[in-house]
């Protein structure tokens, strides 16, 4: 298996790492923008999107900076590559025509939302089949300089909304679960702000408001939180369903109903090991580019 990944940050790591447990033997290459870029052991080095033209690639990892995902898109659909990009899709709307090329060229494509596959997310999605459903809240706070130890957290791109930082698209995986489970909704509402003592230009504050037919999600977003809280609540008829995220637990009226060994980083070769045995060996549709257009609308289309 060859497979190119663009852009070599930590979450790009994190892929590298779960390609290497499906297939010890997997050839990595990575698109660097400079000469001088450091060599990674076990990745090739190569320097223009020419150089694939020799190359029988088997799919690309998008996983560089959200704000030049589209231009890495365009370079890319000529190679007629399934594209396994990283959350979210673009960092701005206004790129129909994107996604129109990636259709005309029947380009196979999955937009990585990790969460989908975490234990406790998947138990809900069976859980709520059928049920009468009356409130969600969904609710994800962090501290963002605990995110990348050792790095100054005002300088990545999170920290920066020129880079297509900030807490509403960052965690953009509330939204996508919250599709996942629920459907589209009917109308959205929001407020962004970045008030807090960070001091960052991105909005560090995020706060959703989805209506469906019978029933309101409600979902809050924040980078400043020093006790991490991630958690999904499904208020039906008789009971509260409580998904701890972090914990990967599901509680009924307080009481545990499921619960997981399993961490979210175990999610990322459960998501790899679906792209390539579903979506690029038998064309299973799941959170395409035109799905995830779809979740980026919510997440930043005025009201």
């Amino acid at each position: 298996m060859k497979v190119l990944v663009v852009g070599l940050g930590s979450i790009a790591l994190k892929h590298i790492a779960a390609l290497r447990k499906i297939d010890f033997n997997v050839e990595l290459y990575a698109i660097r923008s400079s000469l001088k870029a450091d060599a990674k052991k076990g990745i090739i080095n190569i320097f223009s999107f020419e150089d694939l033209d020799h190359i029988e690639i088997d799919f690309a990892i998008i996983s560089n900076p959200t704000s030049v995902h589209k231009e890495t898109i365009e370079h890319l659909i000529p190679k007629k590559i399934p594209l396994f990009i990283e959350k979210p899709l673009f960092s701005s709307l206004g790129n129909k025509a994107v996604l129109q090329k990636i259709n005309s060229n029947n380009i196979i494509t999955y937009v990585a939302c990790n969460l989908r596959f975490l234990d406790c997310i998947k138990f809900a999605k069976k859980y709520i089949q059928g049920k009468r459903i009356n409130e969600v809240n969904v609710y994800c706070g962090s501290y963002l300089p605990d995110w990348r130890p050792g790095i100054d957290y005002t300088t990545t791109y999170s920290a920066n909304r020129k880079l297509g930082g900030g807490v509403h698209i960052d965690l953009i995986h509330e939204i996508d679960y919250t599709y996942w489970l629920f459907g589209k909704p009917q109308e959205v509402h929001k407020i962004f702000s970045n008030k807090s003592s960070l001091n960052i230009d991105a909005y560090d504050y995020a706060n959703y408001m989805l209506g469906y037919t019978t029933f309101n999600a409600n979902i809050v977003l924040n980078y400043f939180r020093r006790d991490p809280k991630r958690t999904l609540e499904i208020i039906c008829d008789d009971h509260t369903l409580t998904i701890d995220i972090l914990e990967n637990t599901v509680y009924q009226n307080k009481e545990i109903i499921y619960t997981s060994k399993k961490t979210i980083i175990d999610t990322y070769e459960d998501q790899l090991r679906f792209f390539i045995h579903e979506v690029v060996a038998k064309d299973n549709k799941f959170n395409t580019a035109n799905e995830a257009y779809e979740i980026l609308e919510i997440c930043l289309q005025n009201d």
